[in-house]
């Protein structure tokens, strides 16, 4: 019998918690007997309302003694820290100390991070947190992929990849031929391998996979378009012509995209100044990140931020 316990933050992703709780039940199912059982815990001990407005209320308020649980999810969506509780480090602390495999989902991995449950473990999380993750742990490494099932950590990005990763745990951990006929159950086909990447790249281009990976990794402080192509071993012409027939953009403009999609997600999910914004987003300037945000996003940062507040 192999326990799992979910950790469900506020705003947590609804689709990520049901199909990690849907791949135990129809792994059940095709098993004919019960292999996994599960149950449900609230950060604030109240039932808890996910992304999607749905309320959860926990199976247990009881957080005494060790877990008892072969892996645990943290699920995790906007503001993850914002209710980190007590008595969440504390069973945190405990499962450590235990055989459990931890795993955060979505933002739930900065949890983990925030734990100190991620120190030499390569680790995953939603594409959006990406940045601001790295500002906060640069010393953590953070894969472009679906999951990472590294030892006793498990990360996934949310959304689909949750499937994914459970999938790849009963693999791993307790029976790979169920897992293989609960991919099929739940019509998932074969699932996908932990390096598929996050995003569609629209490429199998290596010379542009690898220019991608560059730029986001190097986002608040950028490197010349010509540092970036002696990295990839072609000319600035090569790289342009690839870039152009693939993108319609050119090197530097799918860069400044790429920062602007960070400074975006700051805009709208920190507390950070405008300023601070711009500079982390690699702008030498506020007034000119402000342009380019207007004239990619149809709104001045300010006027981003006031819509997309909370109430």
């Amino acid at each position: 019998m192999a326990n799992v316990t979910f950790i469900l933050f506020p705003k947590f992703q609804m689709l990520a918690y049901v199909l990690a709780s849907e791949t135990l039940r129809v792994a059940n199912k095709c098993a004919g007997r019960e292999v996994f059982r599960w149950q449900t815990r609230s950060a604030t001990n109240l039932p808890v309302q996910a992304s999607n407005g749905a309320l959860i209320a926990p199976d247990t308020v009881d957080w005494q003694g060790g877990p008892d649980a072969d892996l645990i999810l943290l699920c995790a969506g906007y503001d993850p820290l914002d209710h980190l509780t007590a008595r969440v480090r504390a069973f945190a602390s405990r499962a450590r100390r235990s055989h459990s495999v931890i795993g955060g989902v979505d933002t739930g991995t900065v949890i983990l991070a925030e734990l100190g449950l991620l120190d030499g473990a390569k680790a995953v999380l939603h594409y959006e947190a990406e940045a601001a993750f790295r500002e906060r742990w640069p010393e953590i490494e953070i894969m472009d992929q679906i999951y990472c099932l590294d030892r006793r950590r498990l990360t996934a990005a949310g959304g689909t990849a949750t499937g994914d990763a459970v999938l790849a745990w009963i693999a791993r951990d307790v029976d790979r031929e169920l897992a293989s006929h609960t991919a099929n159950g739940i019509v998932h086909g074969e699932a996908r391998r932990s390096e598929t990447p996050q995003r569609n790249p629209n490429t199998a281009d290596p010379v542009l996979l690898m220019m991608h990976q560059l730029m986001v990794e190097n986002v608040s402080e950028p490197v010349s378009i010509k540092d970036i192509c002696g990295r990839l071993g072609v000319s600035e012409k090569q790289l342009r012509g690839r870039c152009v027939a693939t993108y319609s953009q050119t090197p530097s403009a799918y860069y400044q995209e790429r920062r602007l999609e960070v400074g975006h997600h700051f805009i709208t999910n920190s507390q950070l100044s405008i300023t601070e914004i711009a500079q982390t987003s690699g702008f030498e300037s506020l007034s000119s990140f402000s342009r380019a945000i207007r004239i990619h996003y149809g709104a001045s940062p300010k006027q981003i931020r006031k819509r997309t507040s909370k109430p």
